[in-house]
């Protein structure tokens, strides 16, 4: 079990702005006086996060970051990552490319059509990454990398037949 935090002692312009903002619209500043000032009342984490209805660690979170910045708790930080890792450099996403340009009949599958999935699990298979990846990341990759907009493919319906198109455009149009 966690041992339980608490909030420091607050001034009275913290305290202040914690009640004004137990009528803020931002709900993430609300949740975050609520949690505040039931902890400088002196309930536990546990106990805060059942009444509220959140994670115990949602609980601490909100104090530690109190007892950090001060009132900038207050403020919503991103939701982005600190650090992404990219899972192709330059060289591996020329080698994504030339393997797109191959049938993937060649790497064992029964289609004759890349989808962004297979595309993920080849790669992986081919040693162009280091762990699986996800149809997103080659799309974002082909994209950022390489500039090319994943498109799906279209199937052609042709004929040998030197009147086909003829044909076709008579039965179409």
């Amino acid at each position: 079990m966690k041992p339980p935090i608490f909030v420091r002692e607050l001034s009275e312009n913290e305290r202040e702005s914690f009640e004004a903002g137990l009528r803020s619209k931002d709900a993430f500043v609300m949740r975050r006086c609520q949690i505040l000032l039931a902890s400088a009342r002196g309930n536990s984490p546990p106990r805060i996060a059942a009444t509220l209805g959140c994670a115990s660690q949602t609980v601490r979170n909100a104090i530690r970051a109190f007892n950090e910045r001060g009132l900038d708790a207050l403020i919503e930080g991103s939701s982005t990552p600190k650090r992404v890792y990219a899972a192709f450099d330059a060289e591996s996403a020329e080698a994504l490319r030339s393997m797109l340009h191959r049938s993937p009949r060649e790497f064992g599958r029964e289609s004759g059509l890349w989808t962004l999935e297979m595309a993920a699990e080849v790669a992986f298979e081919e040693g162009l990454t280091d762990g699986r990846v996800s149809g997103e990341t080659i799309r974002a990759t082909l994209s950022r990398l390489l500039g090319i907009r994943w498109m799906r493919a279209k199937r052609w319906i042709t004929s040998p037949d030197p009147l086909y198109e003829r044909k076709k455009g008579g039965a179409t149009g």
